[in-house]
């Protein structure tokens, strides 16, 4: 593993690892994934397909925690090569918590700028994403878009998002001298990323392209709780751990301006206790 990776992921919050998956497997992956979808709901599905409905992402609703019960998705989720990237990355094997799968077909919103560890609130460290296009994706059908260096950022305080173009309803916001970039991919490229990260997409203004991706979460593995949704962790052999609960959550960051430019000074607003989204 190239340590120019781990440089970049201190850096800028992430890196981008091309082709660590073959295209070929991001295939396979991409249609057992919708093979699972057309047959409907599953154990500890939230939101249910809603087939005629309007909105595409009730047609095709997000995938969680597939791992629990879809054993394609757990080899995934423990794969060697995910574990060789975030060893290198974070200095020791990490703990894994979580699969996701995002279908987002034409159509589609997007999800407004957050920060992943607002959700796990790992402790101590912070948690990282693995994510996997299981698609060609760019700025057309929402690729992802980062803020390189905001890994350093507290978790910032949330405000109200505009949900006629994010499906979530929480944003964090930015300070003028700040962007998000997008981040093109094909599939098998997987982006890692800090729990810190503020990262988000644009809704996806394409007629007729799916934007797939499989996304796995893990703490790092000094981390001695996660939030109670995670659990049960896994040790990247796929053994189960016995970890703390974090309740609630600390201070969170607020922008003010001072004569070298904006920071993020912590208030004593609590963060809320949702599940990640």
């Amino acid at each position: 593993m190239s340590v120019s990776f781990k440089d970049e992921f201190d850096r800028s919050g992430y890196t981008l690892v091309r082709g660590l998956f073959g295209r070929d497997e991001a295939e396979e992956l991409r249609d057992h994934y919708m093979m699972l979808r057309r047959r409907g709901s599953y154990s500890g599905d939230e939101s249910g397909v809603a087939a005629g409905s309007r909105d595409p992402l009730r047609r095709y609703p997000r995938m969680a925690q597939m791992h629990r019960w879809d054993d394609i998705s757990l080899q995934w989720l423990i794969d060697p090569r995910i574990d060789q990237v975030l060893t290198t990355l974070l200095d020791k094997s990490p703990y894994a918590v979580q699969t996701m799968l995002y279908f987002k077909p034409a159509g589609s919103r997007g999800q407004a700028l957050h920060q992943d560890n607002f959700y796990l609130k790992a402790e101590p460290g912070t948690c990282v994403a693995a994510w996997m296009a299981l698609d060609p994706v760019d700025q057309a059908n929402g690729c992802l878009e980062v803020v390189p260096g905001s890994h350093r950022w507290p978790i910032l305080c949330t405000e109200k998002a505009d949900t006629k173009v994010s499906f979530t309803d929480i944003t964090v916001p930015l300070p003028e001298t700040a962007a998000a970039v997008p981040v093109e991919m094909e599939p098998g490229d997987v982006l890692f990323f800090h729990g810190a990260l503020v990262h988000g997409s644009a809704p996806n203004v394409t007629t007729d392209r799916f934007r797939r991706a499989l996304i796995g979460h893990y703490i790092q593995g000094e981390a001695e709780k996660v939030a109670e949704y995670y659990h049960p962790a896994l040790r990247m052999d796929g053994t189960s751990l016995e970890l703390d609960i974090a309740e609630g959550g600390g201070p969170c960051g607020e922008w003010q301006t001072t004569d070298t430019g904006p920071i993020a000074l912590l208030t004593g607003q609590e963060r809320t206790t949702r599940k990640h989204e």
